[in-house]
């Protein structure tokens, strides 16, 4: 939402104006996101584009502007730069369209529109060069894993783990960051989600990459059918994770040749994003005052409590999913 004291809009409206030559267009927020940027799409003769406004001393546009410019040499659907003032924080963007994956999919659908979403994220995948994007390195990974214990135990439930439940917490960490690093090394988008893609022509269009570095292979696979917003049955999930192995495989890609193996990096690969994901969510609520991201977390709690139950390694982290709920649950009677 904007106000009339919001100065950036009013920058947004004045730097739009000059962009189009006209100050006779429409402007409306496009969507929301959970960090600093904002995006306004302009509407003008018919035809509509995207602002994106990303306040300087909080996003850096030039991240975009650079992965845009490596996927579309990829030959990927993404929004081309037609405008931009990084000094300012401010790109003019093609409108990719209204309709994402998360609000068009269904059970008729979902084959179809993953089986594009699949093809696009080999054709990433098989462009992926060494030193052209930032390494998801051991540094980077740990740092998203404290932010369970920090934001997610600590801020939102007010819990201090016991001595076990802190060494249960680190030690498989260190078991999960072993795992990314030893996976092949790619394009990782990393946050390839159904939120992320847009039904387009080529399909799909993909929005939100400026993150993107190089790192596991199964992260963006595991991001795309484990999602934030939306679930799908294991049997059926399981399947489209072999339909991308196989055309993984024919495209030559470095997969691990045994589907059970590769299966069980991209499990402990999404546990690290899963409980990445809570701690984010609570920081978004608590430090940035965007509210409603909480309300996901359960879904991502159940994700997490799953793969556990499925491997020996991981099964410490049960008791410590029960001691949540048990906390929980107390807040609330």
């Amino acid at each position: 939402m904007q106000t009339a004291s919001d100065h950036r809009f009013a920058l947004v409206q004045q730097w739009a104006a000059v962009q189009l030559r006209t100050d006779s267009f429409s402007l409306a927020p496009a969507s929301e996101d959970a960090s600093f940027r904002r995006y306004f799409r302009i509407g003008c003769g018919g035809r509509t584009w995207i602002v994106m406004d990303a306040p300087p001393e909080r996003e850096d546009c030039q991240a975009f502007v650079r992965v845009a410019k490596l996927m579309r040499e990829a030959g990927l659907h993404v929004p081309e730069v037609l405008a931009q003032d990084v000094e300012r924080g401010l790109l003019l963007l093609t409108d990719l369209g209204t309709t994402t994956y998360l609000k068009a999919l269904n059970d008729d659908n979902a084959d179809r529109l993953f089986a594009d979403a699949i093809a696009a994220l080999i054709t990433l995948q098989r462009a992926s060069r060494p030193d052209r994007l930032p390494p998801y390195d051991g540094v980077l990974l740990k740092r998203e894993l404290s932010l369970f214990p920090d934001w997610y135990l600590g801020r939102h439930l007010n819990m201090t783990p016991d001595p076990v439940a802190r060494e249960t917490v680190e030690s498989i960490g260190v078991r999960l960051v072993a795992c990314a690093l030893g996976q092949p090394q790619v394009y990782v988008h990393r946050d390839y989600m159904p939120r992320n893609l847009m039904l387009s022509d080529p399909n799909p269009g993909i929005l939100d990459f400026q993150d993107a570095v190089f790192g596991p292979i199964t992260y963006d696979v595991v991001s795309l059918f484990r999602d934030a917003f939306v679930s799908w049955d294991e049997a059926r999930m399981r399947e489209w994770v072999a339909r991308y192995w196989e055309a993984a495989k024919r495209a030559a890609l470095p997969v691990q040749s045994d589907f059970r193996a590769f299966y069980r990096d991209l499990e402990w690969m999404g546990l690290q994003r899963h409980l990445k994901v809570l701690g984010i969510f609570a920081r978004i609520h608590y430090r940035d005052g965007k509210p409603g991201y909480l309300e996901d977390t359960p879904r991502f709690v159940g994700y997490a409590r799953a793969v556990c139950a499925r491997y020996a390694e991981l099964t410490p982290m049960l008791a410590l999913f029960d001691s949540i709920e048990r906390h929980a649950a107390g807040k609330r009677s």
